[in-house]
């Protein structure tokens, strides 16, 4: 069994109902999705989604993107949000300097809001960073100085450098669809050598749909693809991967039930 530990089923709802894209997923032997929230203000329709799915689970939080635009936030609020049975996550969260969307400081305002409302729950942070691996490095290890706090590092694109930082603070490693791209040496290096217990494949659809899919609008059942690339390099069989990744998935995410 495979898990899709990071994927949007309410963009991909905007398409289609979203009892196909799982049927399709699970013929594949994908056996659980976790949706994930960027915008407080559509979490209700989020916890719906996974609410009707014995097999989904979602998270509650604020993309960097919106960290403007978003109401005020703080750890509380996300706390309260985050009690609901199939709440399992907080984030994505993090910071993006790629685009201007959200000021830097908003987005970091926002990351320690969330960092705080992981300590207080327990519920691991699920990080986004992208052109600011060094802030997002320094102020998750500040905010670890005050307490440590379970996480994973989501569609990890980063340097060698910001995975051993992130490992050394207990963080899992997730890999998208991107470690199958011809370009991403960096990445699968990083995805033949990282522990395998830490170690989580995702989504992220509708975006970065995995080779041979790519083009086309991403969706759970191409996290197949991705699992069978790190498994090839890793040297090891996509059953054994497999296995490896649902077992980190339910480890670190603790709140959620087998299925």
């Amino acid at each position: 069994m495979l898990i899709d530990s990071h994927c949007h089923l309410d963009y991909l709802a905007k398409d289609e109902t979203v009892a196909p894209l799982l049927a399709r997923a699970r013929s594949l032997g994908i056996g659980g999705f976790l949706t994930i929230c960027t915008k407080v203000s559509e979490f209700k329709s989020i916890a719906a989604i996974a609410e009707a799915e014995p097999d989904v689970w979602c998270s509650v939080g604020i993309h960097p993107h919106e960290a403007d635009a978003e109401p005020a936030m703080d750890a509380a609020k996300l706390v309260a949000l985050g009690q609901g049975d199939k709440v399992i996550g907080i984030g994505e969260t993090g910071l993006d300097y790629y685009y201007d969307h959200g000021t830097p400081e908003a987005q970091q305002r926002s990351f320690r809001a969330h960092i705080a409302a992981s300590r207080q729950s327990g519920l691991p942070l699920i990080v986004h960073t992208r052109d600011a691996d060094d802030d997002t490095a320094t102020m998750m290890k500040e905010e670890y100085e005050k307490g440590a706090y379970p996480g994973v590092i989501h569609c990890f694109t980063a340097s060698k450098d910001f995975a051993k930082t992130a490992l050394s603070l207990g963080f899992y490693i997730s890999l998208s669809g991107i470690v199958t791209f011809k370009s991403a040496g960096h990445l699968k290096e990083v995805a033949a050598e990282m522990p395998l217990d830490r170690l989580l494949v995702e989504t992220d659809a509708p975006y970065l749909a995995p080779i041979p899919q790519r083009g086309k609008r991403n969706e759970p059942a191409f996290v197949v693809h991705t699992a069978a690339e790190v498994a090839r390099l890793r040297g090891i069989t996509p059953e054994a991967l497999a296995e490896a990744t649902t077992d980190n998935f339910f480890r670190l995410f603790r709140k959620a039930k087998r299925p």
